[in-house]
């Protein structure tokens, strides 16, 4: 049976999507980086790109969909324009990883896994970010800060 490989549309992120798959092979076992690939182009799994990777990859959507579900790196929702991802492991709960979410989703009228009704701010939370020698730590913009408090993570919420 022949492989039919769907067409590529005529956007750069799946064009950019096709490459990174092409060079995988676009092998079946390839599905997280591949994912990986769609949520870099799109900045979230959006519905087309995920139903795309799984014709690209000859698997039904339902295992595609399967797989960015379980996976916590991965969103279904686009990010806001800054993002607090607070760990939430061991050593970070401990010593108050809980008030630190508590603080922001106050503060900022969402819940763990939102993004701000203006689109400023996502939090999220995370099993470990590998970081417990500065517990509580969380990630601001790609940037590590550890040894927090709450008043301390809100003020680096707000300067954003």
């Amino acid at each position: 049976m022949m492989f039919a490989k769907p067409e590529v549309p005529n956007d750069p992120r799946y064009k950019a999507l096709d490459r990174a798959m092409k060079k995988l092979g676009y092998a079946k076992s390839s599905l997280i980086e591949s994912l990986h690939a769609v949520q870099e182009a799109f900045g979230f799994l959006d519905d087309e790109p995920m139903k795309f990777v799984a014709a690209s990859l000859r698997l039904p959507p339902s295992k595609v969909y399967g797989v960015a579900t379980f996976y916590h790196y991965f969103t279904l929702k686009p990010a806001g324009e800054h993002t607090c991802v607070v760990c939430t492991g061991t050593a970070c709960y401990i010593k108050g990883a809980n008030k630190i979410v508590d603080a922001v989703c106050k503060k900022h009228k969402i819940k763990a896994g939102e993004t701000t009704k203006d689109g400023k701010l996502s939090l999220v939370t995370a099993r470990c970010i590998g970081c417990c020698g500065i517990a509580p730590a969380a990630v601001f913009d790609k940037e590590v800060l550890g040894t927090l408090d709450e008043e301390k993570t809100l003020s680096n919420t707000i300067r954003n």
